[in-house]
């Protein structure tokens, strides 16, 4: 890892020569000069490679998390998730989020060192998020196939179309103004809807995505009879907490989308995040290792919004209060509402990226928080509330459907002898069954 560290580094400092003085960067919707383009296919290229380890540390939080007769479901799930993903973003969300197609010559795919390319690489890693959540939710009892099919229409038509709302084709013109859902936002609340590398448009979006989809499953057999079933396996859990983080350094980072555009502030506000919120969560829950290692993830989740914006401080505070709403809200879910969601994903996600864009627009203030900018507050709490009403729809009709059609649970038999014999005919651990 070192190495590797030290390798992109040497990369990125020889590729800064090249980089004129007076380069700037006027936000989401500005085009690469092609001069440092070359530079800007680097930069994705580092941050998408990044975010696609990340489902690594997704498949290892689950792995972690639930039995050993699922562990299997879990790693097979996810890696599904992703090649379904791919294939459906290149063909159909890709385009539908930024009006580009791909059917055309490589000559002209080549065209500005594959920078078109490597861009829907990059975002493609946030698309496949969604899946990736929604798996936590419902791990243990949902049915392959069906899921699968669910997860291939959000991320063909539902998270691109919110995306384009919020970040791209739907959300501002070609000179950078406001159109749409934005506009709506400047007309009525006074400014546009900040979220720098997806508190929201991600996080929140597939937290509450996988809230209809848990309910509609219902709790795991003998959930609230037999008590909470044991986490399997508490290395794999913190491992994949670990990959995570180390990942999210470029989710983060790489929102800027442009090598001149990155900037240590979001590094350093991404780890004061991460940091408060697993300290806070170690004094909440008096030192458990579960709430500990996804305390760090709710704070990164609680700043990807502001990350570009507002002081480290502030930063660390954000990161804090998410470790407190994850620890507390999942206890409320899954005690009091007797909701089964077995990682955790609505609290985490849901209310904790939620929590995220708002919280940009409280510490994203010059005059109270040391902010680079304003943020306008009124406008973060209308694009919040609209991705939350989005999700829940979407979520109900499109898992409603799929249930009605094709059923969304295992049978009663396969669910108790776990997923791994019934859907994929292998245990975990197979040699200890000789």
């Amino acid at each position: 890892m070192p190495l590797f560290i030290g390798m992109i580094t040497t990369l990125l400092m020889l590729g800064a020569t090249r980089v004129n003085a007076d380069d700037t960067v006027t936000g989401m919707q500005a085009v690469s000069l092609p001069d440092i383009a070359g530079h800007d296919v680097l930069f994705l290229f580092i941050g998408a490679v990044m975010v696609f380890s990340m489902h690594a540390g997704f498949a290892f939080l689950e792995l972690g998390t639930v039995r050993r007769k699922n562990q299997v479901n879990a790693l097979q799930k996810i890696i599904t998730d992703w090649g379904i993903s791919t294939v459906i973003y290149f063909f159909i969300g890709y385009p539908v989020a930024r009006g580009v197609s791909f059917m055309v010559g490589a000559d002209t795919l080549y065209g500005q060192h594959g920078l078109q390319l490597i861009t829907f690489f990059f975002y493609l890693t946030f698309a496949a998020c969604i899946p990736a959540i929604i798996s936590g939710g419902i791990a243990e009892r949902a049915k392959f196939w069906p899921i699968i099919l669910a997860n291939a229409f959000l991320v063909g038509a539902i998270y691109p179309l919110f995306e384009s709302l919020i970040w791209w084709r739907y959300a501002f013109n070609a000179a950078g103004n406001p159109i749409g859902l934005q506009k709506l936002f400047v007309n009525l609340c006074g400014g546009t809807f900040t979220d720098f590398a997806g508190s929201v448009v991600v996080h929140s979006f597939g937290g509450w995505l996988a809230l209809p989809a848990i309910i509609l499953l219902g709790p795991r057999l003998k959930r609230y009879t037999n008590g909470a079933p044991p986490i399997s396996n508490i290395p794999f859990l913190v491992l994949g907490s670990w990959i995570l983080c180390i990942g999210w350094f470029g989710f983060n980072v790489v929102s800027a989308a442009q090598f001149n555009g990155a900037s240590g502030l979001v590094a350093v506000n991404s780890l004061m995040a991460m940091v408060g919120g697993l300290l806070a969560s170690v004094l909440i829950s008096k030192n458990d290792a579960g709430f500990t290692h996804n305390g760090a993830l709710a704070g990164l989740i609680a700043v990807c919004a502001g990350s570009a914006v507002v002081h480290p401080i502030a930063a660390f505070v954000i990161g804090a209060i998410g470790g407190l709403i994850f620890y507390f809200m999942f206890t409320v879910e899954t005690e009091r509402f007797k909701i089964d969601d077995v990682l955790g994903v609505w609290p985490l996600h849901g209310i904790v990226g939620s929590w995220g864009g708002i919280a940009a627009g409280i510490f994203g203030s010059v005059e109270l928080f040391g902010a680079r900018e304003n943020i306008n507050f009124f406008a973060q709490v209308a694009g919040t509330f609209t991705a939350i009403i989005v999700a829940l729809v979407a979520g109900f009709i499109i898992f409603g459907v799929i249930k009605l059609v094709f059923g969304l649970r295992m049978e009663p038999h396969d669910e108790m002898i776990g997923a791994d014999r019934a859907i994929h005919n292998i245990e975990a651990y197979p040699e200890e069954s000789i």
